[in-house]
């Protein structure tokens, strides 16, 4: 499309622009000639332009980046000829390519060159190809080895530092031996660092990488949660769950600075946190306690670092202890805090999803009326601004757009009560940098304490149903309760706690309890890079349409395999038909169709009413399902025998909602889950971060520029 139409004409004398206006409906025709020619004009300008652009490359065209490398003899990284040659159907191509990083990857490879052979080049190349912080360790220095008797005798100096025996007393290199940053000797281990079936982690010649895959990710004026039993027993998540904390990365002073423990992500170790507990404590560090709504945080030396396993540690008259390692704080039995506690601290997940203070994506709404809720806000509460939102909405005074912001990360107690007007579109998020809690507790008696969303309207015309957006928000104690004429229900970037909430080992606490109901509602469910539990659909079978549920990039958790995550009451086929798009549901699926389910993982039996409609591609689909047509799903491509469907099956690190590695497939994963998506990624939630991806990009670049003489292995730390 032509940029101006109108260029070529206007260059015309006012005379020939006159007489070519004419006065018919047909008139101008040498303008529209003209319009014609300066779209072509345009587009030779357009492609000049990008042939300048194509001779650098921090501006060349994504397929001209091959080209510009093998002028300096770059080496392509596996897959990344899939992406300029394959339209990846359901997958985005760019997202793969900025995964693979291959403009910054041929813009570094002189620089990278010169530098072959060293370990601080090593852990750039780690955190340029595929993003992840690391630490490289010569692993021939931690190899045991007797002192040289002649040099003694000669009086040369004798290397004390390196290969000597344990000493007992050095409590701290004792707590990190074996790591990343560890320094004691090991005897030699003859196995290689980069051997495919069991890495060597003290090879005389061998190079170990240390690799984070998960990130920190930061909880400011966050409310502590109190244990019932005592008031001065508290833990950092606001959930009751121990949550171990984690370092706040810090940027490497230096090219050539090699990574310490404040460099990464790392989990914060009490023998740790004890010897350097200023570098971690206070505003601006890794964690920070304040109580009783003071501004200033508790002073370091009332601090104390702590095993509160069982709880059995009690510390002194004003002493507060912390174990970081579960992430639990303990004040004295007479100094306990009597208006609360706030922490600031840093958690451990491997992607952007659930609640959280993260950046979030979200679409312009220039003409929605804000409503923020807040400290130093106009509103102290939800339903205050939702009904101030309303009056003025019925008065005339705004639009039918409304939001109510949340900004700050604290936690409302109170019962939610959503009843809307047809046309209305209402949204609950957090601010930018924010992540509340709703905790909805037993307030009646007589009725349900779930979070309603109801519309009033039962004759509204389905183009002026009402439609309500929950974004960034975490909602634990109970679900979410839609019912009436509803055109939508969106819920992105949120967590609706799988089981209402958790135990102190993340283990949840009423796992049968649903976290949205859709009860005689027309109301489509669409869930965009959110964690919830079961979904429970309620409706007219003979007289309605089956609701639409589409569940994108997300993990729906029924806190187990063998029960109902998508379902009616008593086991029945749920009345509704699901979209599912790398995603995770753990638990069973009765549904009355299923549409399209690609790139996902199901732990439980999928049922469906009708076959005949719908397709499930590239996933996995646990053995007894009944599926419409499948294409390309595991375990049916590894064969009808027993042990294929043992061996090719989804192993979790965790499958508990609260632990860092949530949702995770393991590294003994089969490859046919690990690598089993229609672009070569990973089945499931995390499918997005292309992991396998990024490993075998990082195994390329590692074999090229590891010392000459070694061999190099990935360990990977989280």
């Amino acid at each position: 499309m032509s940029r101006e139409p109108d260029s070529l004409a206007e260059l015309l004398p006012q005379w020939h622009r006159l007489r070519d206006a004419g006065d018919t409906e047909e008139a101008a025709p040498l303008r529209a000639l003209l319009a014609v020619m300066a779209e072509q004009l345009d587009r030779v300008r357009d492609g000049v332009e990008q042939g300048y652009e194509d001779l650098f490359v921090e501006t060349a065209a994504p397929w001209v980046l091959p080209y510009i490398g093998d002028l300096v003899g770059h080496r392509t990284l596996p897959g990344y000829e899939r992406v300029l040659t394959t339209g990846l159907k359901g997958s985005s191509p760019a997202a793969l390519a900025q995964a693979l990083a291959p403009r910054a990857d041929v813009a570094a490879t002189v620089a990278h060159r010169r530098r072959k052979g060293t370990l601080h080049l090593l852990e750039e190349i780690s955190e340029q190809v595929a993003a992840w912080p690391a630490r490289a360790v010569e692993l021939s220095r931690l190899v045991a080895h007797q002192q040289p008797v002649k040099l003694l005798a000669d009086g040369a100096p004798h290397r004390t530092t390196r290969g000597r025996l344990v000493d007992v007393r050095e409590g701290a290199e004792l707590d990190l031996a074996g790591g990343p940053f560890g320094s004691t000797a090991r005897t030699v281990d003859v196995r290689r660092a980069n051997s495919a079936r069991r890495q060597g982690s003290s090879g005389p010649a061998g190079v170990a990488l240390f690799v984070w895959r998960l990130k920190a990710y930061a909880l400011t004026q966050s409310p502590a949660y109190c244990i019932d039993r005592a008031r001065n027993l508290y833990t950092f998540s606001i959930l009751g769950n121990d949550s171990p904390l984690v370092t706040k990365p810090v940027p490497e002073p230096s090219a050539t600075h090699i990574a310490t423990v404040d460099n990464v992500p790392a989990f914060i170790r009490r023998r740790q946190l004890h010897d350097r507990l200023a570098d971690y404590y206070g505003p601006g560090k890794s964690f920070v306690i304040r109580r009783d709504g003071e501004d200033r945080p508790v002073p370091m030396s009332d601090i104390v670092v702590a095993d509160l396993s069982d709880w059995r540690y009690r510390p002194k008259r004003g002493q507060v202890a912390v174990d970081p390692e579960l992430g639990r704080i303990a004040f004295g039995s007479r100094s306990a805090p009597r208006q609360g506690v706030w922490v600031d601290y840093h958690y451990a997940y491997g992607a952007d999803m659930g609640g959280g203070e993260y950046e979030r994506t979200r679409p312009e709404r220039p003409d929605a009326e804000f409503y923020r809720v807040g400290p130093d806000e106009p509103y102290q509460r939800i339903m205050d601004a939702f009904r101030a939102w309303q009056h003025d909405r019925r008065a005339g005074r705004c639009g039918p757009e409304g939001i109510v912001e949340i900004t700050h990360s604290g936690a409302y107690q109170e019962q939610l009560d959503f009843d809307l007007d047809p046309g209305d579109r209402f949204e609950l998020r957090a601010a930018e940098g924010a992540r509340p809690v709703i905790r909805l507790l037993d307030w009646y008696s007589n009725r349900p304490d779930a979070l309603n969303i109801r519309g009033l309207d039962e004759d509204c015309a389905p183009g002026e149903r009402p439609r309500v957006t929950l974004d960034g928000l975490l909602v634990a104690g109970r679900g979410i309760n839609v019912t009436g004429p509803v055109d939508a229900v969106v819920v992105r970037h949120s967590t609706l706690v799988p089981g209402w909430s958790l135990e102190p080992e993340c283990d949840p606490h009423s796992p049968e309890e649903p976290s949205i109901v859709l009860e005689r509602t027309t109301a489509c469910l669409q869930v965009e890079d959110s964690i919830l539990g079961t979904i429970e659909v309620i409706g007219d079978e003979v007289s309605e349409d089956p609701l639409d549920i589409h569940i994108r990039d997300s993990v729906l958790d029924a806190t187990g395999s063998d029960r109902e995550a998508i379902s009616a009451p008593d086991c029945r086929h749920a009345h509704a038909v699901l979209h599912l798009h790398r995603s995770t549901v753990i638990g069973e699926v009765h549904t009355h169709a299923v549409e399209i389910a690609e790139n996902a993982i199901f732990t439980g039996r999928v049922h469906v009413a009708r076959r005949g409609v719908g397709c499930v591609r590239y996933s996995y689909v646990p053995p007894g399902s009944r599926t419409p047509r499948r294409h390309r799903c595991q375990p049916d491509l590894a064969g009808p025998s027993p042990e294929a469907a043992s061996r090719v099956r989804p192993l979790f690190v965790s499958e508990r909602y609260g632990t860092p590695w949530y949702g995770q497939l393991a590294d003994r994963c089969a490859p046919e889950i690990r690598r089993g998506a229609d672009d070569g990624a990973e089945l499931g939630t995390f499918h997005e971060l292309y992991r396998p991806q990024r490993e075998d990009s990082l195994r390329a670049r590692l074999a090229e520029y590891v010392p000459a003489g070694a061999d190099a292995g990935i360990f990977f730390v989280t």
